[in-house]
């Protein structure tokens, strides 16, 4: 019985660490996809870009939240993991189109919070949607 114990703890550590690193690497590419520094604009104290930064990383971790109870093995959760990763990628630049008025990467690095929050909720709320499929 302690053996399984042992097998779950593993199994968890493992699932953590491959959604940790997922998601670092997802940030890289937001990162190179947008036209700001994420984290010299957070280190300023820019809460706009703050408030997207977060809901990108709770949409990802939401979405891959979805595909490990769908999946039972890790090559299936990461393949699930990354197609949500796309979709929530999409996500952001629907919101670049849907806003011809104005561009949200400027409004985000000019700290325009309205923004950022509708950035953040967009995440979070096409997370579930997107989880709810897997």
């Amino acid at each position: 019985m302690e053996s399984l114990f042992e097998h779950d703890f593993m199994y968890t550590a493992g699932i953590y660490s491959v959604v940790v690193i997922a998601i670092i690497v997802f940030l890289a590419v937001f990162e190179i996809v947008t036209r700001y520094s994420t984290w010299e604009e957070i280190q300023s104290g820019n809460v706009a870009v703050s408030m997207a930064t977060g809901g990108k990383i709770f949409g990802v971790a939401n979405v891959f939240r979805h595909s490990i109870e769908a999946n039972d093995t890790v090559v299936m959760m990461l393949v699930w993991g990354i197609y949500g990763f796309m979709l929530l990628l999409f996500v952001y630049f629907i919101f670049e189109f849907l806003t011809p008025r104005f561009k949200v990467d400027r409004e985000l690095k000019n700290d325009n919070r309205a923004v950022g929050l509708i950035s953040l909720i967009l995440s979070i709320a096409l997370s579930y949607v997107i989880g709810a499929s897997i």
